[in-house]
């Protein structure tokens, strides 16, 4: 089991201290370093920065969001990054939610699955330097009756195949990633529950004639180094109430109905109830904390070593991990921690 690191979202005053996380993950040997973007930094701007400033350690978008690119500028982006890292990029993508892709984007969320298929396809033509032409019902390249015509990338990506990852949540996005993608990008994980999600993106690898070898299963996982798990717990109550509570509408929730799907029904509607009337303190009480500990890795050296065990036995292969910690200095040991864990558990 390999490790990667979040560094989440750029612009927050945290800039610099992104950067010597990421380069002191890059020292550690971790294997990936994964940004992410909303509605604020973009993924693409900071991967380059990130890149140009390390040198081992490969970039990836966690996630590049559909509605904000065409699959061609995509491409193109992949490329780019793969050419200036020296092949150390990870494409990851995602639909995001309709508050984001209708609010921010200006693009229907509708059809997701169907619209993320013809976006691979499209992106893996473009990046295997085909001339670009594709008939489908969120595309058409070239446009019918018009002056474009087929053309094909001109850069050389360092590689013939740059991995490609799905952010999936829900049952079909999950068999869709495994039918179409090299890895998964997974929140939320609980390896007790892992097997709910992963039958789905078995079910999509038989579908596409494969197996699981060689498939990338990536959760991100907060971690909170201390003494008692319980308190270190508290740290993740904001991040997850705002998942489970807020991220998207009260119709539309991906976070909240995986919560539902693990068991936790009574309290994701709760948490939902008191984050939507802006009770976000009550939010994140009502998480039980079962649900943090079996989704984060909470406490001393010894007890992560111990519980990355189940992650490395319910399918994950590389680990990404979020340090909880209000000082860069805390995140840095957070690191050396998680790699010492890792060593300890003898899954390195």
């Amino acid at each position: 089991m390999r490790l990667g690191i979040n560094l989440g979202y750029f612009g927050a005053g945290n800039d610099a201290d992104n950067l010597a996380v990421a380069k002191e993950a890059d020292r550690l040997g971790y294997a990936v370093c994964w940004a992410a973007e909303a509605y604020g930094s973009d993924a693409a701007t900071v991967l380059s920065w990130v890149a140009a400033q390390t040198e081992r350690i490969d970039v990836g978008s966690a996630i590049f969001q559909i509605p904000a690119r065409t699959p061609a500028m995509t491409a193109m982006t992949a490329a780019t990054l793969d050419v200036l890292s020296g092949g150390r990029f990870r494409l990851g993508l995602g639909v995001s939610g309709p508050q984001v892709s209708e609010g921010w984007y200006g693009v229907r969320f509708d059809k997701p699955l169907a619209r993320t298929r013809e976006y691979v396809e499209i992106v893996r033509k473009a990046m295997r330097r085909e001339r670009l032409e594709h008939h489908g019902a969120h595309w058409q390249l070239p446009l019918p009756d018009s002056q474009g015509k087929p053309v094909k990338l001109t850069v050389h990506p360092v590689r013939e195949h740059i991995p490609l990852y799905i952010a999936a949540v829900g049952p079909k996005n999950l068999e869709l990633a495994g039918e179409i993608a090299d890895g998964w990008l997974g929140v939320f994980y609980a390896p007790e529950h892992a097997d709910e999600s992963l039958k789905h993106v078995r079910a999509g690898r038989e579908k596409a004639g494969l197996k699981m070898d060689g498939f990338d299963v990536v959760p991100t996982v907060p971690v909170v180094v201390g003494d008692d798990p319980v308190e270190a717990a508290h740290a993740v109550r904001p991040y997850a109430a705002l998942y489970i509570g807020g991220m998207g509408s009260r119709k539309q929730n991906f976070y909240n109905n995986l919560a539902c799907r693990m068991g936790y029904e009574a309290e994701a509607a709760e948490i939902q109830d008191k984050f939507l009337a802006k009770d976000y303190l009550g939010a994140g009480m009502a998480i039980p904390h079962d649900l943090i500990d079996k989704t984060a890795l909470l406490g001393s050296k010894e007890r992560i070593a111990d519980r990355m065990h189940a992650y490395a036995d319910s399918g994950v292969t590389t680990l990404t991990i979020a340090p909880n910690a209000e000082t860069l200095e805390g995140r840095v040991a957070t690191l050396r921690t998680v790699a010492e864990a890792l060593e300890l558990s003898g899954l390195a």
